[in-house]
């Protein structure tokens, strides 16, 4: 409690604020420009690239941040002993230098913040700008999960060779591989669509927070779970759209859809029929209400008539 008291006398809230802000900058600054120019320019690690959702998430959680600004100024300064062990893991984190551990230092280092300065109400006011920013902070379970999406990718394979038999093309599938005029298509582990589904799920749940809908268990758990479908199918057309090209000598097709910019544009036309499907959730879980309350008005002015 004695220090509580007297840092505010010493720096002055605002000051301490700034000061912290200072700090952190300095520190995560070049880790942020790191992370951003290696999304951009799929410059960075396959595995941290499952993260480049980040360039949407980061930039709102700050909105988000920004407009409770009164918010946060409002909550009595309470420093929780959690803030200041999650702030010492961060340190430690840090200084060792090791990518990873400094990658989850980074959003470790900001829950400790809100703990330290604000306590748990703190915690509470920012806790989804917190979980944008863990979700999108680069880390080891994309490598982690890799070895386990042998099953995902024998159903995508053999998916995809249903679709292309349907629509009279010969294919062989053996397991993971496909094969279509002699070439040889493997669905690998990054080909199983993770990274697509953990941006759909980020978009789905930035969406529920942006439009309110997060107060409604059933329209959050439409949206997420639509989206994930939406992810899977996807990526089953994208596997079947690239072994039909590289099996019909379309190999410029195949390296636009594959590593091209083609690819940013299918990824962009998925995330759109995730607002789209939100959309749908929005008006038939708004049609009975609305409808209900149609007709109460409608027996009212029936028995005002009578």
């Amino acid at each position: 409690m004695q220090i509580q008291e007297k840092i505010p006398i010493l720096f002055g809230r605002d000051r301490l604020n700034w000061l912290i802000g200072a700090l952190f900058a300095l520190l995560y600054t070049p880790l942020l420009v790191y992370w951003i120019d290696g999304w951009i320019n799929k410059s960075i690690s396959i595995e941290h690239e499952y993260f480049s959702h980040g360039l949407i998430g980061f930039p709102f959680a700050a909105y988000i941040v920004w407009s409770q600004r009164q918010e946060w100024q409002s909550l009595r300064d309470r420093a929780h002993p959690v803030g200041i062990a999650l702030l010492a893991v961060a340190a430690v984190f840090y200084i060792t230098k090791t990518p990873e551990l400094v990658n989850l230092s980074f959003a470790i280092a900001l829950t400790g913040i809100c703990l330290a300065l604000k306590g748990v109400p703190g915690l509470k006011l920012q806790a989804y700008p917190l979980i944008f920013m863990w979700l999108a902070t680069p880390n080891a379970i994309p490598y982690l999960i890799a070895p386990f999406t042998l099953p995902l990718q024998q159903f995508i394979a053999g998916t995809a060779g249903l679709i292309l038999v349907i629509f009279g093309i010969p294919v062989e599938v053996e397991g993971i591989y496909l094969t279509v005029g002699g070439r040889l298509v493997e669905v690998a582990p990054y080909c199983a669509g993770l990274k697509m589904l953990f941006t759909s799920i980020y978009v789905a749940l930035l969406l529920l927070y942006w439009t309110g809908a997060n107060e409604s268990r059933s329209k959050s758990v439409s949206l997420v779970v639509g989206a994930a479908m939406i992810s899977v199918i996807a990526n089953i057309v994208r596997n079947t759209l690239l072994t039909l090209f590289h099996g019909t000598g379309q190999d410029g097709a195949f390296a636009w859809l594959h590593d091209g910019w083609g690819g940013d544009v299918y990824s962009a036309m998925m995330l759109g029929l995730i607002v789209v499907l939100l959309k749908i959730i929005d008006y038939y879980d708004d049609s009975p209400a609305a409808m209900q309350t149609e007709n109460s008005v409608i027996e009212e002015t029936q028995t005002r008539d009578e």
